[in-house]
């Protein structure tokens, strides 16, 4: 079994075909995807995913993009959200210093605000992280990692980076760009990481994996990045699938 970690079946590029898309998911062995909202809309989108299949969990949250638009009774909204059976985590939120579509003193705001929420609520985080890797640690650090843990997703920091991420508890989301052709050295980096602080994802519809490059991606490409990491590590694709699975479990309580 691989459960694709952070997917967004709540974009509109799914809207036609979802339920070939999840078919092929189970067909590929992922039998576990989770949602993640990045805004108000998106996350209702979540949830309402998770409430119409078995195999789908939700996050919620507001993308640093869309933290200029966040309004206080957005709060509350996400706080009724996380209340749902099938809502695992908090996020996405953090902060993108790539794109700067929100200040970044407003992006570290709501990100504050998701961190708490997270305390809160007793679930894990998921974080976005973009040219921000110092802010998005000293935040996490000064705020106090949530009791359930948190994940660096589509993770694409340096070495030196992960080392700090693992050390205060973070688990890391690997996804698409370890198969792309020139990913060497980020490959070489992943090689060094422990397998039991890795999870893995697609982040669909973006960053479709080699050899779909450049196409929507989707969930049952997870498989892809699982037999990239299990070549990367040079172990079989089933110790791979059996650890992230585990992973996937303890951090999101899957109940699998």
């Amino acid at each position: 079994m691989i459960v694709d970690t952070h997917c967004h079946l709540n974009h509109h590029d799914f809207t036609g075909d979802l339920p070939d898309v999840l078919a092929r998911a189970r067909e590929a062995g992922v039998e576990r995807i989770i949602c993640a909202g990045f805004d108000i809309e998106s996350s209702e989108q979540a949830v309402r995913r998770a409430r119409e299949s078995p195999m789908v969990y939700a996050t919620v949250g507001i993308h640093p993009h869309d933290a200029s638009k966040f309004r206080p009774e957005d709060e509350d909204r996400l706080m009724r959200f996380c209340r749902e059976e099938r809502v695992v985590a908090v996020g996405e939120t953090g902060l993108d210093y790539h794109y700067d579509l929100s200040p970044r003193d407003t992006q570290q705001r709501v990100y504050r605000l998701h961190i708490r929420l997270a305390h809160t609520l007793a679930l894990p985080l998921v974080i976005h992280s973009r040219e921000a890797g110092d802010d998005i640690l000293d935040i996490l650090e000064d705020e106090g990692m949530p009791d359930r843990g948190a994940v660096l997703h589509c993770f694409s920091g340096d070495a030196d980076m992960a080392r700090r991420a693992l050390g205060i508890g973070c688990h890391l989301g690997i996804a698409g760009p370890i198969t792309f052709r020139n990913a060497d050295g980020f490959r070489g980096m992943v090689e060094g990481l422990p397998l039991d602080s890795l999870l893995v994802e697609t982040d669909a519809p973006y960053l479709a994996p080699h050899p779909h490059r450049g196409k929507r991606n989707e969930p049952a490409y997870a498989r892809l990045v699982a037999e990239k990491l299990a070549e990367v590590k040079g172990i079989p694709l089933s110790e791979v699938a059996r650890v992230t699975t585990s992973n996937a479990a303890r951090l999101f309580g899957l109940g699998m």
